[in-house]
């Protein structure tokens, strides 16, 4: 007679927590310290975007847009009161006022530095003693729109 081997029973194999293995004990420890952390008194902490995304966010939105980025009156000021020092009661014409802005933002969005302002204030006025700053006169400028 034979003797009878032990027959194992039939099993489903279910997934076991491994304890080995550099990612997993550091998956173990962020539970562990997750259990331990007491709630906070139930306020939410507010949504914050990453570094850049609102930034970027911005860049877009005003890349997109056709309106000034600085109003023409407020702009107007700075440019006059920038021109003041180079020549008295200095003039311009409202062509030549527009084209500064969309060069100034041109500049802007380019990230150079405004250095146009002072070298059209220092070059075109004093070049041919004029009164008034005339867009055909901008385009002189080694800067170009």
């Amino acid at each position: 007679m034979k003797p009878e081997l032990p027959v194992m029973e039939r099993t489903k194999q279910t997934a076991r927590e491994t304890t080995g293995g550099k990612g997993s004990r550091k998956q173990l420890a962020t539970k562990a310290a997750r259990k331990n952390v007491p709630e906070t008194s139930g306020v939410k902490k507010p949504h914050r975007y990453r570094p850049g995304t609102v930034a970027l966010r911005d860049i877009r939105r005003y890349q997109k847009s056709t309106k000034l980025t600085i109003r023409k009156l407020p702009f107007q000021r700075l440019v006059r009161k920038i021109a003041q020092n180079f020549k008295t009661d200095p003039q311009f014409q409202s062509s030549a006022m527009s084209a500064l802005q969309a060069g100034q933002r041109n500049l802007q969005s380019a990230t150079q530095p405004p250095t146009l302002f002072n070298r059209t204030n220092r070059d075109l006025y004093t070049s041919a003693s004029r009164n008034t700053l005339a867009t055909s006169r901008l385009y002189l400028t080694d800067d170009g729109f």
